[in-house]
C-alpha cells in the first residue's frame, strides 16, 4: 500500500496546528556569568529593557543591558545561590513596587517589603518604579507655600508645593537635619512625606524613624530604606520606588513631601553597576548617563494640572560635596536639574550658625512666588542684609574706626544671623517666622544685646502666645500681615519696654 507525499504534508500540517494549540512559550535563558550582584544570560532574545527576569532559584533580576549576544541582569536581593549554567525566565512584567495608603508608617526596602517587624503590609495596588514624568501640559506653575518651619530657608530660599530644592554640603553639616525638620514640619498640613534612606548606616535610619515617631510624623510618612549592607541594584532602585509610592497620592489629588537621602550614593551604586556590566566610564569615572539617572528621577516631581487633580509632589534631593566643591560632576548636574539650592557650609556649621545656610550660594528659582504675603514683606531685606554684613564683617576685623552706619549694618547684621539659628526639630508656624523677622527688620532688636536675642525670641512667642494671639491667628488664616499695623506694632514696642533677660 503506497501513501501519497501529499498526505503525508497534509498529515504533518494538521498534527502541528493542533500542537501548537497547546504549546505555551516560555521564553528561558540561561545564565552564563554571575557575581558582584551582576549576571548575564543568554537566550533571552525578546527581552525589554527594565523587564523583571527570574531565576530558577525564585530571585529576581532587572534587565540592565540587552547586547546582541547576550543580556546584562542586574539581581534584586542575593546572588550567592545562583549559578553559571541556571536558567533565569522572562516575566513579560516591568518592574513595580506595592502601593497606596497601607504603606504609610512603615518602613520597607525598595521592593516594597516591610523591614520593621510590624507584620505584612496588605496592598491592592502596584506602580511601575521607572514612569514617564508629566508632561508640559499637565503641570502648573508653583504658587503654593511649602513651609519647612526654619526660618533661614523659609524666608531666604522658599520653597513651593511640586519645586525641587537640593540640599548640598560636605558630610556632617545638618543635610538630613534640615529634610527632617522639613517633614516634622508638616504637621496636620495633608501632606504624605517619603523619606527614602540611600546607603544610610542603619543605625542612623532607625534614630530618623525614632524622631519622627517622636513628633507624630510617622502618621504621614513613608522610609524606604536601602542600606550600605544591601547589593547596589536596591540602592540604584530605591528613588524610583519612593518616586512610584509618592505618584500614586500626587495622580490622586494630593500633597507629597519626597526626601532623596543622599543622590551621591545612588550615582555610586549605578557607577558600581555600569562598570559591572563593562559600560564605558566617562568624566570622573561616572559614565555617560549618570546625568539622565537623576533627571528622569527628579522630573517625576511636578505641581500638576487642576485638570489632572492639582496634586503635587515636592522634591528634596540631599548631595554630598568634597570640601565644598560644589563644581564637581554630580553636584553641578542636580544643580542644574532643581529649581535652587540650600548650600550647607561646614565653616558656618562648626561656629555654631545652624541651620549652616550659605546664603550667598543658596537660591530658589521659585523665589517669591512660594511664600506667603507676610513672608515676602518681612523676608526683602535679608539677604542684602545678610550680604553686606557678611562683605563688611572681614574689614572690620582690619580697623577698629567705623562710621556710625557701617557699625549699625554691622550690628543689624549679627541680629539677623542670630535671629536665624533655630535648634534641631523645632520648626516654626509661619505666622511667628513672619512675627520675629518683622521685629528683626523694623529694628526692635537693634538695642537688645546679641547673646539674648533667641531668649528675647523665645519670650515674645509666649508674650503673643498670651496677650495677642487674635493677631497669630489673623497671619495665619490671611497669610498676610495685618492691614493696620499699629496694633502689632504697638504689642511689639509694649515688650520691648518690658523684656528683661533671664
Amino acid at each position: 500500500m503506497s501513501i501519497k507525499a501529499e498526505e503525508i504534508s497534509a498529515l504533518i500540517k494538521k498534527q502541528l496546528e493542533n500542537y501548537q494549540d497547546k504549546l505555551v512559550v516560555d521564553e528561558v535563558g540561561t545564565v552564563t556569568y554571575i557575581g558582584d550582584g551582576i549576571a548575564r544570560a543568554h537566550g533571552l532574545d525578546n527581552a525589554l529593557s527594565s523587564e523583571l527576569l527570574e531565576f530558577s532559584n525564585g530571585s529576581y533580576g532587572i534587565a540592565q543591558n540587552l547586547e546582541t549576544n547576550d543580556v546584562g541582569i542586574i539581581i534584586l536581593g542575593t546572588y550567592d545561590d545562583i549559578r553559571e549554567g541556571d536558567q533565569v525566565k522572562r516575566t513579560g512584567k516591568i518592574m513595580e513596587v506595592p502601593v497606596g495608603e497601607e504603606l504609610i508608617g512603615r518602613v520597607v526596602n525598595p521592593l516594597g517589603q516591610p523591614v520593621d517587624g510590624q507584620g505584612e503590609i496588605k496592598t491592592t495596588k502596584t506602580r511601575p518604579v521607572e514612569g514617564p514624568a508629566p508632561g508640559v501640559m499637565q503641570r502648573q506653575s508653583v504658587s503654593e507655600p511649602m513651609q519647612t518651619g526654619l526660618k533661614a530657608i523659609d524666608s531666604l530660599v522658599p520653597i513651593g508645593r511640586g519645586q525641587r530644592e537640593l540640599i548640598i554640603g560636605d558630610r556632617q553639616t545638618g543635610k538630613t537635619s534640615v529634610a527632617i525638620d522639613t517633614i516634622l514640619n508638616q504637621k496636620g498640613k495633608d501632606v504624605v512625606c517619603i523619606y527614602v534612606a540611600i546607603g544610610q548606616k542603619e543605625s542612623t535610619v532607625r534614630r530618623q524613624v525614632e524622631s519622627l515617631k517622636k513628633y507624630g510624623a510617622m502618621d504621614y510618612t513613608i522610609v524606604v530604606e536601602a542600606g550600605p549592607s544591601e547589593p547596589a541594584p536596591l540602592l540604584y532602585i530605591a528613588p524610583y520606588a519612593g518616586s512610584a509610592m509618592g505618584e500614586e497620592f500626587m495622580y490622586n489629588g494630593k500633597h507629597v513631601l519626597i526626601v532623596f537621602d543622599d543622590l551621591s550614593k545612588q550615582a555610586a551604586s549605578y557607577r558600581e553597576i555600569s562598570l559591572l556590566l563593562r559600560r564605558p566610564p566617562g568624566r570622573e569615572a561616572y559614565p555617560g548617563d549618570v546625568f539622565y539617572l537623576h533627571s528622569r528621577l527628579l522630573e517625576r516631581s511636578a505641581k500638576l494640572s487642576d485638570e489632572m487633580g492639582g496634586g503635587s509632589m515636592t522634591a528634596l534631593p540631599i548631595i554630598q560635596t568634597q570640601a565644598g566643591d560644589i563644581s564637581a560632576y554630580i553636584p553641578t548636574n542636580v544643580i542644574s536639574i532643581t529649581d535652587g539650592q540650600i548650600f550647607l557650609e561646614s565653616d558656618l556649621f562648626f561656629a555654631g550658625t545652624r541651620p549652616a545656610i550659605n546664603a550667598g550660594e543658596s537660591v530658589s528659582r521659585v523665589g517669591g512666588s512660594a511664600q506667603t504675603k507676610a513672608m515676602k514683606k518681612v523676608s526683602g531685606t535679608l539677604r542684602v542684609d545678610l550680604a553686606s554684613y557678611r562683605e563688611l564683617e572681614s574689614f572690620a576685623q582690619f580697623g577698629s574706626d567705623l562710621d556710625s552706619a557701617t557699625q549699625a549694618k554691622l550690628n543689624r547684621g549679627r541680629r539677623t544671623v542670630e535671629i536665624l539659628k533655630q535648634p534641631l526639630h523645632k520648626p516654626l508656624p509661619m505666622e511667628k517666622e513672619a512675627l520675629i523677622l518683622y521685629a528683626l527688620t523694623k529694628g526692635y532688636l537693634d538695642k537688645v544685646e546679641v547673646d539674648q536675642i533667641l531668649d528675647f525670641e523665645a519670650q515674645l512667642f509666649d508674650y503673643f502666645d498670651s496677650n495677642h494671639a487674635s493677631i497669630l491667628e489673623q497671619i495665619e488664616k490671611t497669610g498676610d500681615l495685618p492691614e493696620n499695623l499699629d496694633e502689632l506694632n504697638q504689642a511689639i514696642s509694649d515688650f520691648v519696654d518690658g523684656f528683661t533677660s533671664k
